[in-house]
C-alpha cells in the first residue's frame, strides 16, 4: 500500500495519526459543488483519477483547502508528515491503497479507547474524501525538485518582472515549466505531480497568462520543497 519502508513503518506505528492535546477533533466543512457527483455507496477506487483533466485539476484544489483545514495538523502541510503520522505522499495511487484511504477516512482510527483521528466519512462525504485523495496522491516525492531550484528561481524573477510590464519569452517559460514538470515523480507512483512548476506552467498557458500568480507558485512551492 505504501511505498517506502519507512511510511509503512509509521503506519504500523501510530496508525492513523495521533491528534495532539488541545487541537480540535470537529471535522471542517469541505465545499465540492463543483466536483460531479459520484454514487451513494462508497467506492473502493478514486472516481477523479482518470475524470479527465477538468474534474481532476478541481479535485485536487477542492482537496487542498479539504486537506489544509482537516488533516493537515497531524498529516503535516503539503502532507508531508513529520513522523507523527503516517506519510500520505506514499499511499500507492492503486485500489489497494485507495481502498485503504477510503476506509480510514469513513470510520477513524481509535486506539485503547482514545481517539486518534476523527470519522470524517458521514459530516465531509465521498466526494470530499476522493478530493483530498487526489490531492495528496499527487504531492511530489521527496528532493525531485532540487536539481530545477536554480533555474526556477531564474524563471520565478522573470515572471516577477513579466508581471510588472517588463518584457518575457512567455511561450518559452511555459514550455520549459511543462519540461521541468514532466521531470517531477510523485511520492504515491501517480503519472503527474502537482508540483510548483506543473502550476507556475498552467498558470501562464492559454490567452490570460497569471505571471504573478505563477511567480507566487513558484515561491511558495519551493520554500514548502525545502
Amino acid at each position: 500500500m505504501f511505498r517506502t519502508p519507512l511510511a509503512a513503518l509509521g503506519l504500523i506505528a501510530t496508525a492513523g495519526a495521533a491528534i495532539a492535546a488541545g487541537l480540535p477533533l470537529t471535522p471542517q466543512p469541505v465545499n465540492t459543488d463543483a466536483l460531479p457527483d459520484v454514487s451513494e455507496e462508497w467506492l473502493t477506487e478514486n472516481p477523479y483519477r482518470d475524470a479527465g483533466d477538468d474534474v481532476w485539476k478541481t479535485a485536487i484544489e477542492i482537496g487542498e483547502s479539504g486537506f489544509v483545514q482537516n488533516c493537515a495538523r497531524c498529516h503535516g502541510l503539503g502532507a508531508v508528515s513529520g513522523g507523527l503520522a503516517p506519510d500520505l505522499r506514499y499511499l500507492e495511487a492503486e485500489e489497494m491503497g485507495d481502498e485503504w484511504f477510503v476506509e480510514r477516512f469513513q470510520t477513524g482510527y481509535t486506539q485503547d479507547g482514545v481517539t486518534k483521528m476523527p470519522a470524517f466519512g458521514e459530516l465531509l462525504g465521498q466526494k470530499a474524501a476522493w478530493a483530498i485523495r487526489t490531492y495528496v496522491e499527487t504531492r511530489p516525492d521527496d528532493g525531485t525538485l532540487e536539481a530545477h531550484t536554480v533555474r526556477l528561481l531564474e524563471i520565478r524573477d522573470d515572471l516577477v518582472g513579466m508581471s510588472k510590464g517588463g518584457e518575457g519569452d512567455a511561450a518559452a517559460l511555459h514550455e520549459e515549466l511543462k519540461g521541468i514538470a514532466a521531470e517531477v515523480e510523485t511520492g504515491s507512483g501517480a503519472p503527474v505531480a502537482d508540483s510548483a512548476a506543473f502550476r507556475a506552467a498552467n498558470l501562464i498557458s492559454g490567452d490570460a497568462p497569471d505571471y504573478a500568480h505563477a511567480a507566487e507558485a513558484l515561491t511558495v512551492g519551493l520554500s514548502a520543497a525545502h
